[in-house]
């Protein structure tokens, strides 16, 4: 393989190690983002919307955010980030931890007005106050979907890194020359 190709690659090592971090966090973040449901299935809020699984959803979202960071700085902070693939990877996930931290304020936001709700009395501020209970959970789940499309695109963008790897073979250590044979040296008797 010619050296600058080489210079470019991600380590094989580390890409499957960036892509065995990422899977479960996308996943996740794909998974929450249908699961987790304000409305009932006639499209109605309920009566009395639970703050403590609002607030459940803040949370784990928090955390897959703090993941989402964790793994973007860590990457960013590897030598390797600055080649095409390594960028193209880091605006991925740079994405991602936006999105994510974006995700979570929103689903935070949601929690807090379901406390307010139970003693709002004017009809029209507890209309107002459920309007915006929809509006931020379905845009918390609509940040999780980006969350976890940029986390995919990352993913691709490493698994065609990984094709490039086969298609140029890692080079073969260089054997130290094999030994003279006995009985052959520059002296002659």
């Amino acid at each position: 393989m010619k050296p600058d190709i080489q210079h470019h690659l991600i380590p094989r090592e580390d890409v499957l190690r960036l892509i065995g971090a990422l899977n479960p966090i996308e996943a996740k973040c794909s998974e929450s983002a249908q699961k987790w449901q304000l409305l009932d299935e006639s499209g109605h809020m309920p009566a009395a919307p639970s703050f403590t699984e609002l607030f459940q959803h803040a949370t784990e979202t928090q955390n897959l955010s703090r993941d989402a960071f964790r793994l973007t700085g860590d990457f960013a902070a590897n030598p390797h980030s600055t080649t095409r693939a390594g960028r193209a990877t880091l605006v991925h996930l740079a994405m991602a931890s936006t999105t994510s931290a974006h995700a979570a304020s929103h689903f935070s936001d949601t929690a807090e007005a379901a406390l307010y709700l139970p003693v709002v009395s004017r009809p029209t501020d507890q209309h107002y106050l459920e309007n915006r209970m929809v509006l931020d959970h379905a845009s918390a789940r609509a940040y999780l979907r980006r969350t976890s499309e940029a986390m995919r695109d990352a993913l691709k963008e490493l698994n065609g890194h990984l094709d490039s790897h086969r298609s140029f073979p890692a080079p073969s250590r260089q054997q130290s020359p094999a030994p003279p044979p006995p009985g052959l040296s520059g002296r002659h008797r």
